[in-house]
């Protein structure tokens, strides 16, 4: 009986050895020529695959760009984490400031600064999450009054009446106020977000 050429024994069931003459093992460990970056044990070439590609998969149909629906969650939630972290820094500074004006020190003194950071930290966040929240509603009931269209108006029609709405409480004087500052502050996220397009449009005249 015959002995199979990858085997020390019959059938190769024990003490297989496998040899350069195997047809199987003969494996380019280079490149083929032309193809520089052929893969010699996916024998595929990865310059093939497009990788400007989104990395999400969208519904046919629709926009590969998020909605302002989307983008509310994390603008607001952004926006709490930015207004504790700049909170809790002022609460840091205002309270070493007056625990060393008062004396304290020890545990006295650590307490202190602990109820200054958590006191500011959270004033913070609470401002700048009804800001944001103020802001993505807005922008989400123009975006469906306008009839679905996503563009500059939308951005900075939110901004203008954020800051209406926000300083309405505060007299006529205080809300004009904070409809400028959220009409200057949406404009020139405008023109930051929109530099590379203005300038195209400005290029061809």
């Amino acid at each position: 009986m015959a002995m199979d050429n990858r085997s020390g024994s019959i059938f190769g069931f024990v003490n297989p050895s496998y040899g350069a003459s195997d047809p199987g093992m003969n494996v380019p460990l280079t490149s083929n020529p032309g193809l520089s970056q052929l893969s010699p044990y996916l024998n595929f070439d990865p310059a093939y695959l497009q990788t400007a590609q989104p990395e999400f998969i969208a519904l046919e149909g629709a926009s590969q760009k998020r909605g302002r629906f989307e983008l509310a969650f994390s603008q607001i939630g952004g926006s709490c984490l930015v207004g504790a972290s700049l909170g809790g820094a002022h609460g840091i500074y205002r309270g070493l400031q007056d625990t060393a004006a008062a004396g304290h020190t020890g545990k006295i003194r650590r307490t202190q600064l602990l109820n200054y950071i958590t006191k500011r930290g959270s004033a913070s966040a609470n401002t700048l999450g009804v800001i944001a929240f103020m802001y993505s509603g807005l922008g989400c009931l123009l975006y469906y009054a306008r009839g679905s269209q996503e563009d500059e108006i939308n951005t900075i029609g939110a901004g203008t009446l954020t800051g209406l709405l926000y300083k309405s409480t505060a007299g006529l004087k205080k809300c004009s106020m904070g409809g400028l500052a959220g009409l200057a502050l949406s404009a020139l996220y405008v023109a930051f977000a929109s530099r590379d397009r203005f300038k195209d449009h400005y290029a061809r005249f």
